[in-house]
C-alpha cells in the first residue's frame, strides 16, 4: 500500500499524484491529511516549498468526490498570483472528478467573475478584497450557504488588520458549521493564539455540541529555511548596489540567455577563483547546485524600483521581466507566464511575488533591498530550494542594513555567509551600469510612472475634502 493510501486517500487521488511523480508525502502532508479527512479543523505551519497546498487540496477533493454539490470549498489567499497557482493545482489534482474551479481576484472584470460564481463552482479561490466586493454588490451571484471548507493560505498575512474588514464580510456570508484549515510558513502570535481557542464552528448536535479544538502541527519551528538553501550576503556601499547586482547576474545567467548584443560582454568575464563560494558552501551546493542555466528572482522594495531595474537590465542586454502591483493584471499574468516558461530567466518582483509562488526552475533569489521584516525574508528566499531541490539566496546589503541582517540571522537560526566578489571586475562595468541607470530614469519620466496613483489620490483628496465641507455646512434639524 502506498504512503498516501495509508493516510486515507482514495486510489484515484493516489493515481493523480503518481502521474505528477509524487509518491511520498511531506511532513506537513503526513500530519494534516488524515485529521482533515476526519473532519478536524487544522492549523498547519511548515517551511516554504513543503507541500502545504496539497495538504489541504487532497482532503477537500476526496470529500468533494463523495458528495459533490455547489460551492464546496472557499480558499482565501493574499495575492492574485498565488490564487491562480492554487487553482491550477486543484485542477490538476482533481482532473479525475471533473471539478469546476473559479478564481475571484482584483484587476479582472467583475461581471465575468460574477457570472462564473453564479454557476456554483465546486472550488472558489479568491483574494479577500475582491470576494468581499462580490458579496456586497452581487449577493445574488454568491451561493456560499453550503460551504464545507474554508482555507486560509498564508494565514499570517491574511490575519492582519489590512484584511480584517474584508474577512468579516466573508465570514458573515458562509456557514459557521464548516471545517477551517489555516496554513502558513511563518507563525504569528494571532495564529498561535488560536491553538488553545475552541473552534466557533457548531458541530452536528446543535447548541449542546462541544466546541472543537483544532489539530495543530508545526514543522520544525526551530529552523525557518530549508537545509538545501545556501544563504549569502554581499556587503557593498549603497550607491553601487546595481553594479554588484549586474556582476552577480553576469556570473550566474547563461550567456545564451543574454541577447546577442550584450553590451557588458567586453567588460566582464566568468567567475574567478576569488568569487566562488567557500568550500563549505560548495559542499551544500552538491545537493542542488546553482548552475549556469538558472532562473533568478530579484526582490526589491518598491514598484518604481522594480520598473527602473527592469529597464536598466534590459538596456544592458539581459532578458528580464517584472511583477509588481502597478502593472495591469493581464500584464502581471503574462509576465509570470513568460518566466514560468523560461522565455526570460530573470524576474524582478516586489513582495507580491514572495508568497507561495512555486516555480521549479528558480535556483537563485536576490534581495536587492533587505526586508525590514525577517518573516518577509523567509518568504522571499522560499521561492527557491523548494521540494528538496537546492538553491541560493543572496542579499545585497549596505552599511545601513547591518541590524536588519542580524535580525534575519536570529530569525532563521543561521549566519549568512559572505559571497566574495572581485571589486575590480565590478568597477570595470560601472560606466555601462551608470549609463543604463540614466536611461531607466529617463524612461520613468517619459511614461510618468505612477501617474494613475497620483490622479487617484488627488480624486480621493477632493472627495474627502467635499465630504468634510458638507459635514461642516450641514444645518442641524
Amino acid at each position: 500500500m502506498s504512503a498516501f493510501r495509508e493516510l486515507g486517500l482514495d486510489q484515484w487521488l493516489v493515481d493523480s499524484l503518481g502521474a505528477m511523480a509524487i509518491t511520498q508525502p511531506t511532513e506537513i502532508q503526513r500530519a494534516c491529511i488524515q485529521p482533515a479527512l476526519e473532519g478536524r479543523d487544522i492549523i498547519g505551519g511548515a517551511k516554504t516549498g513543503s507541500g502545504k497546498t496539497a495538504a489541504f487540496a487532497l482532503p477537500i477533493l476526496q470529500k468533494l468526490s463523495e458528495d459533490p454539490f455547489g460551492v464546496f470549498a472557499l480558499v482565501l489567499t493574499p495575492t492574485r498570483e498565488l490564487a491562480y497557482q492554487i487553482a491550477d493545482q486543484f485542477n490538476v489534482l482533481g482532473k479525475g472528478v471533473n471539478i469546476k474551479v473559479t478564481v475571484a481576484i482584483g484587476g479582472v472584470d467583475m461581471m465575468t467573475q460574477a457570472l462564473e460564481l453564479a454557476r456554483r463552482p465546486h472550488i472558489v479561490v479568491a483574494t479577500p478584497g475582491r470576494l468581499a466586493d462580490h458579496i456586497e454588490s452581487s449577493s445574488n451571484a454568491i451561493h456560499f450557504q453550503r460551504v464545507r471548507f474554508l482555507v486560509l493560505d498564508e494565514a499570517d498575512r491574511l490575519l492582519t488588520d489590512t484584511f480584517a474588514p474584508d474577512l468579516a464580510t466573508i465570514m458573515d456570508a458562509i456557514p459557521r458549521r464548516r471545517q477551517t484549515l489555516l496554513f502558513t510558513a511563518t507563525m504569528t502570535q494571532s495564529i498561535l493564539d488560536l491553538r488553545d481557542r475552541p473552534s466557533q464552528a457548531i458541530e452536528e448536535g446543535g447548541k449542546d455540541a462541544v466546541p472543537r479544538v483544532p489539530f495543530v502541527h508545526l514543522c520544525n519551528a526551530d529552523e525557518s529555511t530549508v537545509a538545501s538553501l545556501v544563504q549569502n550576503y554581499i556587503f557593498v556601499p549603497s550607491h553601487v548596489k546595481e553594479a554588484y547586482l549586474v556582476h552577480l547576474l553576469m556570473s550566474n545567467v547563461a550567456k545564451l540567455e543574454k541577447r546577442a548584443h550584450n553590451r557588458l560582454a567586453d567588460a566582464q568575464d566568468s567567475d574567478s577563483e576569488d568569487e566562488r563560494p567557500s568550500s563549505k558552501s560548495k559542499s551544500k551546493d552538491k545537493s542542488g547546485s546553482v548552475g549556469q542555466d538558472k532562473s533568478i528572482i530579484i526582490f526589491v522594495g518598491q514598484c518604481k524600483t522594480a520598473e527602473s531595474l527592469r529597464v536598466m537590465l534590459h538596456e544592458l542586454g539581459f532578458r528580464v521581466t517584472a511583477l509588481h502591483s502597478k502593472m495591469a493584471q493581464q500584464e502581471r499574468m503574462n509576465s509570470l507566464a513568460r518566466f514560468r516558461a523560461e522565455a526570460v530567466r530573470i524576474l524582478i518582483a516586489t513582495d507580491v511575488g514572495s508568497r507561495g509562488l512555486d516555480i521549479p526552475s528558480v535556483e537563485m533569489v536576490v534581495n536587492m533591498h533587505v526586508p525590514r521584516d525577517a518573516d518577509e525574508y523567509i518568504h522571499r528566499v522560499g521561492r527557491t530550494a523548494r521540494a528538496g531541490r537546492g538553491g541560493r539566496a543572496v542579499t545585497i546589503m549596505s552599511e545601513r542594513d547591518i541590524d536588519l541582517i542580524h535580525n534575519i540571522e536570529e530569525r532563521v537560526g543561521k549566519k549568512l555567509e559572505l559571497l566574495p566578489m572581485s571589486e575590480k571586475k565590478v568597477l570595470d562595468g560601472m560606466g555601462k551600469v551608470l549609463t543604463a541607470k540614466r536611461v531607466a530614469a529617463l524612461h520613468l519620466l517619459d511614461i510618468d510612472f505612477g501617474a494613475r496613483d497620483k490622479i487617484r489620490m488627488k480624486k480621493r483628496g477632493v472627495v474627502e475634502s467635499s465630504s468634510s465641507s458638507a459635514r461642516k455646512n450641514k444645518k442641524p434639524y
